[in-house]
């Protein structure tokens, strides 16, 4: 078939992508067997298991990963071919291919140091620095572990006590969701298969079965899942050329996480217990990165308070993919924390130079914070359609334009002289 148009070539090369994609399912790839739990529990955590390279050979991905590589080669070469090698579009879409391959080969190094490797190319590592190239990451968590760790969430208002079923948490976030996603279907809907309490599909939210949650937790589950990882998903599906906006590789996992928590935050609904849980995963894949084991990993998360269950959960997810003995972890948990700050520090600059209409283009599919600006130049030109579901706060962002302000404006005040004062009064 000959494409003749710029419109048509976008977005049939966009479908191409979206089609190759489809196979690869990194999570479902990575999982571990509930026999894991049984043999620790079993030893009275003292032994490790064997979730080894030979385990993960086992798992049936459904698609040959070589042939995959080379098919992302193919649709690479078709989008230079009818896009040329300087096209803004294209170039984005060729990213994401090479990210695709190196899933790919991070999935054949299942089990063994290199899947670490691969995966710090792709989400980074609590080592990595932000924009300032200073502040690392890990930096940031262990300040964040001082702070949260002095709080109490018991003594900073209301109880909000695990009560919740999944069956009725199921029900209440279909009645949230038939408020907000207007024209799509969005359904809840119970799941056994999945390691956290919750995951989002493309029109979905997976509810574990045999968990419980409190009312603050349906509400975070409301604008975390709902609003940011199913609403980018289905602006994404809602885009009439650029279809890939859809689906994402590693690369936009921090902008999704972060505009999560984000969310979360101009909500109000999180609390410091779901922020420490959040901000030690970091801590553990650091200490994971430098060398300790599954099993020393499970007695820092014990120390730190967490059930037996919380603690192999985030273990499992540390381990995942990677090397139980230590040294190469799977590193994606820290897209919470470095997209929560990248994302701010984007919406503080561009509230800074003037361009808020920027900013409602974080939501316009899968991507990245630094695709926003061509996003929206796409949007103008009319080829990149405008995200059709935002929260309430992006759709008037009179507050955030004031938030925002008052944020730069911090930047000004020497916070350690202030501590320094109220030390002395507190």
């Amino acid at each position: 078939m000959v494409w003749t148009t710029y419109k048509e070539k976008v977005r049939r090369l966009s479908e191409l992508v979206v089609d190759a994609q489809k196979p690869i399912r990194i999570l479902d790839a990575i999982k571990w067997p509930a026999s894991v739990d049984e043999q620790l529990r079993k030893s009275k955590f003292k032994e490790m298991p064997k979730v080894d390279r030979e385990y993960y050979e086992s798992i049936n991905l459904g698609f040959d990963l070589g042939k995959k590589i080379e098919e992302f080669d193919h649709i690479v070469s078709e989008i230079k071919q009818h896009l040329g090698e300087s096209d803004d579009l294209g170039r984005m879409m060729i990213v994401n291919c090479h990210e695709y391959q190196d899933v790919c080969r991070m999935l054949q190094h299942r089990g063994t140091k290199e899947f670490h490797t691969y995966a710090k190319k792709l989400y980074g590592s609590p080592k990595d620095t932000f924009q300032d190239e200073k502040t690392t990451i890990n930096d940031l968590a262990q300040n964040m572990y001082n702070m949260l760790s002095i709080l109490d969430d018991d003594v900073l208002g209301a109880n909000y006590p695990e009560d919740v079923s999944a069956e009725e948490t199921v029900k209440s976030l279909n009645e949230k969701f038939g408020g907000y996603f207007t024209d799509n279907p969005v359904r809840a809907k119970l799941s056994d298969g999945i390691l956290a309490d919750a995951a989002a599909g493309s029109d979905t939210v997976k509810i574990k079965e045999g968990a419980m949650f409190s009312r603050r937790d349906i509400e975070i589950l409301e604008v975390h899942e709902g609003w940011v990882h199913v609403g980018t998903t289905l602006n994404g599906q809602n885009q009439h050329i650029c279809r890939f906006l859809a689906k994402g590789p590693p690369r936009v996992a921090s902008t999704q996480e972060g505009l999560a928590i984000l969310m979360e935050i101009f909500s109000f609904v999180s609390y410091p217990r779901r922020a420490r849980t959040i901000n030690d995963r970091v801590l553990g894949i650091d200490k994971a990165e430098d060398g300790a084991n599954m099993l020393e990993l499970l007695e820092f998360y014990r120390t730190e308070g967490y059930s037996e269950t919380d603690c192999l959960n985030n273990v499992k997810r540390v381990f995942r993919g990677g090397v139980a003995g230590g040294g190469a972890p799977f590193t994606k948990d820290i897209a919470y924390i470095k997209g929560f700050i990248e994302n701010y520090n984007f919406m503080r600059a561009a509230m800074r130079v003037g361009k808020p209409e920027y900013i409602p283009y974080l939501f316009v599919g899968k991507i990245h914070s630094r695709d926003v600006p061509l996003c929206y130049h796409k949007h103008k030109e009319g080829i990149i359609d405008p995200p059709k579901y935002l929260p309430p706060q992006f759709r008037d962002m009179s507050g955030i334009a004031v938030w925002m302000s008052f944020s730069n404006v911090f930047n000004m005040i020497d916070m350690k002289k202030v501590q320094e004062y109220f030390s002395k009064i507190f």
